[in-house]
């Protein structure tokens, strides 16, 4: 949708108050539509609701942004709950951050029971067989646009192939390789602050699209005002819930219990998530698939074909991982296997979004603050860059999975490779976007299924 241009020098009529009532059913709807990952959901909400609506102005939505740039998370379901919060109070932020992340995980479950009911149905299996070498190319184009903002010079492409390096060649945590590309970046900046001042890749803004509700000097509304009082009612609120539901877990299952080590393991994963979902994901592999092995490596991949075809952020795809492993390890028992992979779902998002509501919630009071340009941003580029060399090794498991699906030792499937040739070019040369490209892929694999059953 385009802003509609208003000749220079016409006045613009300011827009009509929003109630938060108005408001749900904008938030509900985005939940719906909110496809193409990161860049995809913040390009429409800047349609929406700067362009389009008018609720904020270019520099409010832009400030926000950078800070939700900083924070581990999903960027895009933090920008909404900051919008939300800042129009509506504490109940705006929770509205419009829950309603984009439940069409999500709603839809998720139900493709996952699908996946596990119906998974070896040969039509199916033909399309999981087409998606599969889509997902490879997905993951090394992540690697490629993340690397063509991040690696900037020498210092970021060394942080990136010690991380590829520590992963690949080691087996290193993922936390671990953070934590070190953070200092990294932190002590790095004192002594060659030119190196790793990259920040988030957003500037102040410059289009004026009208009067809006949040306009550039539009003062800060009172609820949005710094308060140690506010601060530390939303951090025990909190620390609360997340007491109250692990406490809930435990007393249910124990420590040792599916849903117990889910919660924990999810919060970690939580405060992980610098650089987008792709980057976390490898911590997911290590923990889901080689630790607790509530899912094996095919079907981390299959979970991420379901994550790029849904609503909301990549990041969902942690509900499949939940789903899967709910239902694999039976935790309501053998006659509830549905009702325990549902549960396990949202568990694993509760754990997961947690974090980012109270980041917003806590830190948006502090950064309302100013509308300068935010600072400490040296860390966040060497984790970024980090990420990268995180990434490039996860898109290699992908494509050992799926060209080599027995192993070396089996036989190399060469459909897949071409598969994953085609959609590189398409990616990378062609631009094509998320969706087109793994329904094509999708076609392709049932088309195989249907004329040449014997390859699968």
């Amino acid at each position: 949708m385009t802003a509609i241009l208003h000749p220079p020098g016409v006045p613009i009529a300011a827009p009509t108050p929003i109630s938060l009532g108005q408001a749900f059913w904008f938030w509900l709807k985005l939940g719906f539509i909110s496809f193409g990952g990161p860049a995809g959901q913040i390009a429409i909400m800047h349609t929406e609701l700067v362009e389009r609506r008018r609720w904020i102005s270019e520099k409010r939505f832009l400030h926000a942004l950078n800070y939700c740039m900083l924070l581990p998370g999903p960027e895009a379901q933090q920008l909404a709950t900051y919008i939300g919060w800042l129009m509506h109070r504490t109940w705006g932020g929770i509205v419009a951050g829950m309603l984009f992340v439940l069409p999500s995980l709603f839809i998720l479950i139900a493709l996952s029971w699908i996946y596990l009911r119906f998974g070896d149905v040969p039509v199916v299996a033909g399309i999981f067989y087409g998606i599969k070498p889509a997902v490879t190319a997905l993951v090394l184009h992540a690697a490629h646009r993340i690397g063509s903002r991040a690696l900037k010079n020498g210092w970021m492409w060394g942080i990136a192939a010690a991380a590829f390096v520590a992963i690949f060649a080691f087996d290193a945590p993922f936390p671990a390789i953070v934590l070190a590309a953070a200092l990294i970046g932190h002590f790095g900046a004192r002594w060659a602050p030119a190196v790793f001042a990259l920040g988030g890749g957003h500037g102040n803004g410059k289009q004026s699209y009208g009067p809006a509700l949040i306009d550039d000097d539009t003062p800060t509304p009172a609820h949005a005002r710094f308060s140690r009082i506010y601060l530390a009612k939303v951090l025990c609120i909190g620390l609360g819930l997340w007491v109250a539901v692990m406490g809930a877990l435990i007393a249910a299952q124990g420590l040792q219990g599916t849903l117990t080590q889910m919660g924990w393991f999810f919060t970690k994963a939580a405060m992980l998530t610098f650089g987008g979902a792709y980057a976390v994901l490898p911590y997911v592999y290590q923990g889901a698939v080689e630790h607790h092995q509530w899912l094996s490596g095919a079907q981390m991949i299959d979970g991420l074909a379901l994550g790029e075809t849904t609503p909301g952020p990549l990041i969902m795809v942690v509900a499949f991982v939940g789903f899967v492993g709910g239902w694999l390890t039976q935790v309501l028992g053998p006659d509830a296997v549905f009702l325990g992979g549902a549960l396990a779902a949202t568990v694993v998002t509760f754990f997961t979004f947690l974090p980012s509501f109270v980041f917003i919630l806590a830190g948006g009071p502090a950064i309302e603050a100013t509308h300068g340009r935010l600072g400490f941003t040296a860390p966040l580029s060497a984790i970024t860059a980090a990420v990268v060399g995180v990434i490039l090794n996860l898109a290699l498991f992908f494509a050992y999975h799926v060209l080599w699906p027995k192993g070396f030792a089996g036989h190399f499937d060469a459909i897949s490779a071409v598969i994953v040739v085609a959609a590189s070019i398409a990616l990378f040369r062609f631009k094509l976007g998320v969706m087109p490209l793994l329904g094509a892929c999708a076609v392709i694999g049932l088309a195989i299924m249907l004329l040449a059953p014997g390859l699968l």
